[in-house]
């Protein structure tokens, strides 16, 4: 959790969960750039934003001590075609 690596990862989650918020909350509302209130729209999304960052700190202790809770990444199954392999 005290590695650069870690705090890269955590910030980039952080970042991802304060652009989905501001997306979520213009397309929940139903709303227009002009017409959002953005005093609360940064509010919450500054909310999602912290507990972004508080759920990476404490799953640093999990894992892979990185900010997430899985250790390894997820990826999709590689198919083959006789003998041409399809990603």
């Amino acid at each position: 959790m005290f590695t650069a690596q870690f705090w890269k990862a955590a910030a980039e989650r952080a970042v991802k969960t304060l652009a989905q918020t501001l997306i979520a909350i213009l397309a929940v509302g139903q709303t227009t750039v002009l017409s959002v209130d953005w005093q609360q729209a940064a509010a919450v999304a500054a909310t999602a934003t912290l507990l972004s960052l508080l759920t990476s700190i404490a799953s640093g202790s999990v894992g892979n001590y990185g900010p997430s809770l899985v250790s390894e990444a997820v990826l999709p199954p590689v198919v083959q075609h006789g003998d041409e392999v399809v990603d």
